[in-house]
Order: C-alpha cells, then structure tokens, then sequence
C-alpha cells in the first residue's frame, strides 16, 4: 500500500525534528522532552520492520528519568522519506546515521543510543563510526545467531526470483519479512516487504570489533525471545570489546519487548547509576 510521508509529516503533531541528509533525502525523528530541562538524549533505532512510534512507551519513560528521547525512522521506513524496505548502501547507511548524530550533538552534549533488535546492529554501525562522542550503549533482544526454524527458507525458484530482481530492479523490495507473531500487522507505517540489499546489511558478520569500545553496555535479551536464545544474547555481549558491560534477562519478555515499567526498571537504574 503506497502511503503519502510528506503529507503524514505535516499532520503530525506531536513534536519532531527533521533532519536533511547529505544527499537530500528528509530523515524523521520523533521527540519526548525530558520533563526538566537537560542537556542528555538518547537516540533511539527501531527494529526491521518497525520505526520510531511503537517505541513511545519506552520514550516517554525516558523522559521522566532527565534524557530526552529521540526516535529516528530510517531512511524508507516511518515517516523518512526513501524508498520503503530499501537502503542503497551500507556506506549509506553510516552516513544517515553519523549525520543524525551530528545533528544531535548541537544540543545535547551527552548522547546514548537505544538499539532494538535491528536497531542493535545499527547503534554499533553508529557507534563504531561516527567521531561524535557517544556515552553509552542500551542494546535489547538482539544474539549471534538467531534460533533455528524461525524464518521460513525461501524455494530455489524464490531464490532464483529474489536474485534476478536484485540484478535488474535492486530497488524493488522483492522479499517478504514473515515469522510467528509478527506485530504491526495493521500498521501502514510498517514494512514487511525489503530489498536484497537492503537484507544483506542485516547481519553482524561484517562489523569491525577489532576496537576497543570506550563507552558503556547495557545489552538485555527477553527469556522468551522467539528469535534469540538467552546463550546467543550473551555470546554477542561477550564478543564486544568493552571493559563496562552488562548483562540482563528480562523476566517473562519476547522479542517484540513491552516497555512497561518491570522491563524499564534495570534499564532506570544503569541510567541513574551511569549518569546521574
């Protein structure tokens, strides 16, 4: 279903930033203002699939703790312009979000970033390339490997269908993203659709680990994670060379995680101790 971005962005009405990239495509984050005055934000990425709004529990909880959050929807996903399910490159993957983080910067001299599922191997890419300071890492539902029998493998003739696309519409989002209580269903801001290339960036194999990171981790996984095993979350933790990290499992959680106050808990008390 084709949706209108623009038209959406000027009837909302809750506050936003835009962010115009380098190459001309409009970025949109979400905003919740932190309840006093305060010079700290944290940077929010959305899961595959998902953008900024679903987020909002664990935004507005945020707010109440001195960070403002801040929602990026990235590029073909939200309210971001781009084409949907669609990233023309890695490269520029990086530079929407080193360009996002400088825009924050400005105002904020303290910045964390929240990652999500996807979002985990986008805060890392963030991370590991921007020249920004960032002052600590809040990664959820994310392991090594997924779990075995999660994702339906596609028949040769798909593959053959899904490769041939790739060669001569690589824009075209030609695979469907499907699993066992998928949520956003109803949602037209929701992507189940994506390109090859933009799959092929879906994946932790090729990030440079090989730096210390001088920030911060708080990495969690839900017990019940339809797509990682409790194992697979703490494999990735103990892969990231980082002196300050922790680990935590959050009791009763999935992988689309509710933000409901039990689950925000240890994630309020590694701000306050971290930050305060």
């Amino acid at each position: 279903m084709s949706i209108d971005v623009k038209k959406l962005r000027e009837d909302f009405k809750e506050p936003f930033e835009l962010i115009t990239t380098s190459d001309g495509i409009t970025l949109f984050l979400r905003k919740w203002e932190s309840q006093s005055p305060s010079n700290k934000a944290i940077l929010i990425l959305h899961g595959i699939t998902a953008y900024s709004g679903p987020y909002e529990m664990f935004a507005k909880a945020i707010s109440k703790t001195g960070f403002t959050a801040l929602g990026l929807d990235l590029r073909g996903h939200g309210l971001s312009d781009g084409n949907r399910g669609d990233y023309p490159s890695k490269e520029r993957l990086i530079n929407d979000l080193i360009e996002t983080i400088s825009f924050l910067k400005k105002n904020y001299s303290t910045l964390l970033i929240f990652g999500h599922s996807l979002g985990v191997l986008t805060a890392l890419l963030a991370k590991l390339n921007s020249k920004e300071k960032i002052d600590g890492l809040i990664l959820l539902s994310a392991g090594k490997t997924v779990n075995p029998g999660v994702y339906k493998s596609p028949s040769v003739l798909e593959k053959l269908k899904i490769l041939m696309s790739s060669i001569f519409h690589p824009s075209k989002p030609v695979i469907s993203y499907y699993r066992e209580g998928i949520l956003g269903l109803d949602d037209p801001l929701f992507n189940f659709k994506y390109t090859l290339r933009f799959m092929r960036l879906v994946g932790f194999k090729d990030i440079d680990l090989s730096e210390e990171i001088d920030c911060p981790i708080l990495l969690g996984v839900g017990e019940h994670d339809e797509l990682f095993s409790v194992e697979s979350a703490q494999s990735l933790l103990d892969e990231l060379p980082c002196k300050d990290k922790k680990f935590f499992i959050m009791p009763g959680a999935k992988h689309a995680v509710e933000f409901n106050e039990e689950v925000f808990n240890e994630t309020k008390s590694w701000l306050t101790t971290k930050f305060s």
